[in-house]
């Protein structure tokens, strides 16, 4: 038996919101290749104390948080490119937009995807609260309680994942990854961004207070850039696992394939 599962709205956020993101993540590691260590506060410079920093040394290449360093040769810091020179950069140029160091141009591919970003997930907000949307997605108190959670997260590791009608709607631990990343991560790392703008520090002071100062602004942008890449490493690993013919079948057609033993 065939289903609607997706509505278009939806299937068109989605797949604009997947291109968008990749782009943005990866010309924003061009953009930090620039400058390749965050800090808190109003200002941050080589000489100051940073809390995250890639560098190389003459060798290797090296991760600093705080006190942690952790060696990262050939992936961070300290790589090769396809020609077999070594390049002393934070991120490789397969990870980047684009791969050859360009921070003028990465800065024109993230602000126009950010636009896009933006013009695309606000008219997607509009649609889903004016058609209760937003009541599929957001977790009742019931499926935020510890148990049930705790349930949930042994089903996922045990690779036992909703089937039949259940497949159909999102089950707790979807609901609250989706809304820690629409209306947690998002906002913080488009109002972060506005924050670095110097135009908006010009015409809106207030937002860079809020954050505590632009390089404050600037390492909250990183994070949750970081934590939206985390989530969507964990979302294609999650579809990868329970059948990615019907899970990307399904947000390209909006239609799913019950099993015929669905009741």
């Amino acid at each position: 038996m065939i289903v609607r599962r997706h509505r278009l709205p939806v299937r068109l956020w989605h797949w604009t919101n997947a291109v968008a993101v990749f782009v943005l993540l990866m010309s924003g590691l061009m953009i930090f290749n620039a400058h390749p260590r965050l800090y808190w506060g109003a200002y941050g410079a080589n000489p100051d104390p940073a809390w995250l920093e890639i560098y190389a040394t003459r060798t290797s290449g090296m991760l600093r948080i705080g006190d942690l360093r952790v060696e990262t040769t050939g992936v961070l810091g300290r790589w090769t490119d396809p020609e077999g020179i070594s390049r002393a950069r934070a991120f490789p140029y397969w990870a980047t937009i684009p791969s050859n160091y360009n921070l003028a141009l990465a800065r024109r591919w993230h602000i126009a995807f950010a636009w896009i970003l933006a013009v695309v997930g606000s008219l997607y907000l509009i649609w889903a609260i004016a058609g209760r949307h937003t009541a599929a997605l957001l977790p009742g108190r019931q499926e935020l309680a510890p148990r049930r959670l705790w349930k949930d997260i042994k089903a996922h590791a045990r690779l036992r994942f909703p089937h039949g009608e259940d497949a159909l709607r999102y089950n707790p631990l979807q609901k609250l990854a989706y809304t820690v990343v629409v209306f947690a991560l998002l906002p913080a790392m488009v109002l972060s961004g506005l924050a670095m703008s110097p135009a908006m520090d010009a015409a809106w002071p207030w937002l860079v207070d809020m954050f505590g100062g632009r390089q404050s602004a600037r390492s909250v942008h990183f994070i949750s850039a970081m934590l939206i890449a985390a989530f969507i490493a964990v979302h294609l690993l999650m579809v990868l696992l329970a059948g990615p013919l019907k899970g990307i079948g399904s947000m390209v057609t909006g239609r799913y394939r019950m099993p015929d033993d669905t009741p």
